[in-house]
C-alpha cells in the first residue's frame, strides 16, 4: 500500500476524486492503495470538505475490515492514518517510509511528507489477518 502512495505523489488534488489521472483526494488515495493490494470496497462519496465525526469514520473502517488502534501506537508501512488538521475537519494520510503520502488540497496534489503527522493523529487503521 505505501509503494502505492508513492506511486501516486503527484496526482492532482480533486474533493471526491477517485481517478489518479483525473485526481484524488484523500478517501481516493486510501482506496487506489486499497485496490493495489486486491483489496476492494465501497468507500464514501458526497461528503463536505468539512464537517463528520470520529465516530462515523472509525464505524466504517470497522465495518470494511480495518483494526483501529490507538493514536500513541507504533505507525507501520502502509497504515491509514486520521488526523485532525482542524476542529472541523478529518483527513486521511498513508504511512511510508519515514513520513507520509497525502492528498492536499492547498497544494492541489498528492505529496510525500517526511518526519512526524504535520496535523494530530487521532487514530491509526490497519488491515490484519484474522
Amino acid at each position: 500500500m505505501a509503494d502505492k502512495a508513492m506511486s501516486l505523489c503527484g496526482a492532482r488534488f480533486c474533493l471526491h476524486g477517485r481517478d489518479e489521472e483525473i485526481g484524488l483526494d484523500c478517501i481516493g488515495l486510501a482506496q487506489q492503495c486499497l485496490l493495489a493490494g486486491e483489496f476492494e470496497c465501497d468507500v464514501p462519496n458526497g461528503y463536505s470538505i468539512r464537517g463528520g465525526s470520529e465516530h462515523s469514520i472509525s464505524t466504517f473502517m470497522a465495518e470494511t475490515g480495518f483494526t483501529r488502534f490507538p493514536p500513541e501506537s507504533e505507525l507501520c508501512e502502509g497504515d491509514i492514518v486520521l488526523v485532525r488538521p482542524s476542529a472541523v475537519q478529518w483527513h486521511f494520510l498513508i504511512r511510508a517510509g519515514d513520513g507520509f503520502v497525502h492528498a492536499h488540497a492547498g497544494l492541489g496534489k498528492v505529496v510525500f511528507c517526511p518526519g512526524k503527522a504535520p496535523w494530530p493523529i487521532v487514530a491509526i487503521f490497519r488491515l490484519t489477518e484474522d
